[in-house]
Parts: structure tokens; sequence; C-alpha cells
């Protein structure tokens, strides 16, 4: 009787058996997943030597397998879907489906759009990048079709393991090109988000993660801008606040919001995915692993973080490709790009190493696969 009592109790309240671990989701977070115009070129010259088309199936061979362990993870799609067929990288940005769907088969389940780069094309290529991720199955949020398009799609809420997830992007701006047919870019606006993220907790998310594009390009360390809208989101309730935008990494931290008695999750910039850009810096970025837990009331929570690093890998030559190649597969990097992954891996742990709180690197054997 005693036993069955346990049971049921547990039941209702969501507490874990003794001796077993909460359930929980593991969340991946990634930066900026550039096209310029090196990217297109060696994915259209790929895709010549296997039929045609815009070939990215070997971009992202060896950092797939960490994204697909997770649960649900998230990128940064810092272009528009154009529908070609004049494709272009910077300044006005503009990529194949063929590069969503190679980032969803590397196991991405969220696509980030409201960054500087949507209206690159304006009205018609914001919109048919919705088109195109919608028929793609693809989750995405940050910009929508028309105003009433934001309000019907906010709050996005997902169910991973059980738990209830809020999604919330918003971008500084967007190069000064404004809609012209009304698309909606959602923009960083303290009373719309602080609305918007009482809207998705009051629709049912225990927990609201609110990825932001904010910063100055290629500082190393947030300003206090950034720190005041994170300390705004905060103070809101959410549980992890992810940047983009500045294209190199910037410190991450565990905060303790005292009101709700609860840890967060602030990463100030992930850095690039995947990019053409040269400087020592920007040859990489983070990925961050979140963990989320039912604590013994039945509460889901955010209960730690880690990170690790990996390396834009450039072609070496006709018919190769960029390559993702993470930390712990080092020998995967071309010999004469080790140099460069270098310089940025080491200046990306000074910062993590002088700056983190809370938020350590996860320790990995090196692969020789």
């Amino acid at each position: 009787m005693i036993l069955l009592l346990f049971s049921l109790l547990s039941f209702i309240t969501g507490a874990s058996e003794p001796g077993r671990t909460p359930s929980g989701a593991d969340l991946v977070f990634v930066g900026d997943a550039m096209q310029h115009q090196g990217q297109l070129d060696a994915a259209l010259e790929a895709g010549r030597a296997r039929g045609g088309g815009y070939d990215y199936s070997d971009c992202f061979t060896h950092i797939a397998p960490t994204i697909t362990e997770a649960d649900y993870a998230v990128c940064n799609l810092e272009v528009p879907l154009g529908g070609g067929p004049d494709y272009t990288g910077y300044p006005c940005f503009s990529a194949p489906d063929s590069y969503a769907k190679a980032l969803m088969d590397a196991g991405f389940d969220m696509f980030l759009t409201a960054n500087n780069h949507c209206l690159d094309r304006r009205d018609r290529a914001a919109r048919r990048t919705i088109a195109a991720l919608d028929s793609l199955g693809a989750d995405h949020i940050g910009t929508f079709t028309d105003s009433l398009d934001r309000v019907a799609k906010v709050p996005f809420i997902k169910n991973i393991n059980g738990i209830r997830f809020g999604f919330l992007n918003y971008t500084y701006g967007t190069n000064g090109i404004e809609p012209r047919d009304g698309v909606e870019v959602a923009l960083i606006d303290k009373p719309r988000m602080a609305s918007e993220i009482r809207k998705t907790r009051d629709a049912g998310a225990e927990i609201v993660v609110v990825a932001i594009h904010w910063g100055v390009e290629y500082v190393l360390l947030q300003n206090r801008n950034q720190e005041d809208i994170a300390d705004f989101l905060v103070d809101q309730g959410v549980d992890m606040v992810i940047g983009g935008h500045p294209h190199v990494i910037q410190p991450m931290k565990v905060v303790h919001n005292d009101k709700e008695d609860k840890d967060v999750l602030v990463v100030y910039s992930l850095g690039n995915f995947i990019s053409n850009m040269k400087t020592a810096d920007t040859r990489g970025g983070a990925l961050v692993r979140a963990r989320v837990e039912r604590d013994a009331q039945g509460r889901a929570r955010f209960v730690r973080a880690d990170y690790d690093t990996f390396f834009s890998a450039k072609p070496t030559g006709p018919g190769t490709n960029y390559m993702v190649v993470p930390s712990w597969m080092e020998r995967h990097i071309p010999a004469g790009q080790l140099g460069h992954w270098k310089l940025f891996d080491r200046g990306a742990q000074r910062v993590f190493d002088a700056h983190n709180v809370g938020v350590p690197r996860r320790h990995r054997d090196r692969q020789d696969k």
C-alpha cells in the first residue's frame, strides 16, 4: 500500500523514484550559419560532381553526431532562402533551400530567422524563407509573413521529452532595410518582449528560451547594452538567453534569479557556425549544451550547461567543401589550416577561462575517426 501511494504521488507531482535520474532534455545551440560567396561556389562545384544543384552534404559530417545526440538543436539561419537562380553572398545574402535541408539532415530542429540579414532580399525572400522552412518541416521563429501571422504563431511551444519549451527570437535590426509589404520581424523592444514572454508562459511553457541577435561585431566581450537586455530578460523570468551576431564568441554564464529561485543560462555570443570569414576570431564558434530536468516537486528547471568549440575549415582544392570540425576531431582539420584553428581555439579559451561563470568546457576524448 505504501509503495502504491508513493508511485501515485510520483505520477501526480512528477517526482522521481529513488535512484532514478530525473526526467529531462538536452538542448544544443550553435551560432551563425552563414553563406558567403565562397561557400556558394564550393557547393555549386560539389553539386556539379553529383548531378547538379548546390550540394552541402560534406559540410556537417563531423559535427552531425553531436547535433543529433541532443534532444533538440537550434541554429541561427543568417541568410534568406531566396529561391534563385541568383544566389549571392555578402552584403546581401541569398542561399538555396538545399542549405537548410543539409542543416536539418545534420540534426538541427529549429532555425532562428530574426537577424540583421533576414530582409536582404526584401519581403518576398523573407516570406519565401518561411514557406521553404515550412515545406521542409523545420521549426522556425523570428520572422512572420505579416502581423497576424505573428499573433498566430507566438507563442511557439515545443514538447521535448515531456517538458514544454517556449522559444522566442529577436534582432536589434535589419541593416536599415525596412519591410515594404507587411513582413513582421521580431525586433528587440522591451515592452513587446515582456508581453510575448508573458503570453508564452501563460500558454503553458515551463521553460522559456529567448534567442537574441545583438552586440557589436568582432568584439569578444559583451557590452553594457547586452548586459542590460540580459538582466531585463532574466527579470522577466526567462530560463535561457542565447545570443548571436558578433561573429565571434563572447562569454557565457549561469546567473540566479532570486525572485523565482532558479538558475538562468546567459550566452552572449556563440560566434560563427559555418562561414567564409578570414580573421582568427571568426574562424569558428562554440556549441552550448543545456540540460533541463524536473526537480523533486516536478518543476522543470535549467540545471547545467557546458560548451565546446569547433572550426570552420575551408576547401582544400577542387571538389572539396567547407567543413565544420569539432575540437575533439582535430585530425580532420586540413594541415594547412591547423595554425588558424589553434589561434581561434586558444583565443576563445582565454575569453571563456577569464569570463565564463558556471559554464565549463566539456571534456571529450580526442577521436581519430
